[in-house]
């Protein structure tokens, strides 16, 4: 009596846990990721922070990697969840091997933005526009993922903007207001790609949790 008591808080403590493991993993993600991208965007001269700022790799804009662990957190916390109130199946199979390839899709679309040469900006937004739909047509096609990163890409190019007009940081030669336009590609299919993530560890969360309930 005292364990069929004792097994609903249980099983609470259990997923508290299970969420604070997530949110620490995938807080970890977004620092790397903002790290590494960082770095890369500030070696070729697409972000200016001022000198004063850029003493290292890590003293750089410190704020940078915590708010980006911060942001992918929640995204990849918010994702499962949606999923979960919208009713959305998904009818690919997930597994770690998609999402690393979506990470590796991910980190090329940066990549890109800073390395490849392209005519203008409009042909580079473009050409970034359709990279991020693609990875989103590979790795996700449900409506809840696309309209969660529209929206993400759109508040975020909303807080950049802000940023910038600040004087925090400055892109060189910005064609969206203050900021470059392929901007929110990158964040549409950064929201994608740490949905992705996300996605899959609450799948192995409940895998778990199942486990677990038929052991009991």
């Amino acid at each position: 009596m005292s364990a069929t008591e004792c097994s609903p808080t249980s099983s609470l403590m259990t997923s508290i846990r299970n969420f604070f493991l997530r949110f620490l993993l995938l807080f970890s993600v977004g620092v790397f990721f903002a790290l590494v991208l960082n770095l890369l965007q500030v070696q070729r001269n697409v972000t200016l922070f001022p000198p004063e700022v850029l003493l290292s790799l890590f003293s750089s804009a410190w704020w940078v990697p915590p708010s980006c662990g911060i942001a992918a957190a929640v995204i990849g916390l918010l994702y499962p969840c949606l999923d979960q109130k919208l009713g959305e199946v998904h009818h690919y199979k997930r597994e770690w091997s998609s999402v690393m390839r979506c990470v590796a899709v991910f980190v090329g679309i940066n990549h890109a933005s800073a390395k490849i040469a392209f005519a203008n900006n409009l042909q580079l937004s473009l050409s970034l526009a359709a990279m991020s739909i693609g990875l989103w047509w590979l790795f996700d096609r449900s409506r809840s993922g696309f309209g969660l990163g529209v929206g993400i890409a759109v508040l975020a190019t909303f807080v950049t903007q802000l940023l910038v007009y600040n004087g925090v940081y400055r892109y060189t030669e910005p064609d969206f207001l203050y900021v470059r336009s392929w901007l929110p590609c990158i964040f549409f299919s950064g929201g994608v790609t740490m949905g992705n993530i996300g996605r899959q560890l609450a799948v192995y969360d409940s895998m778990d949790d199942a486990s677990k309930e038929h052991t009991d």
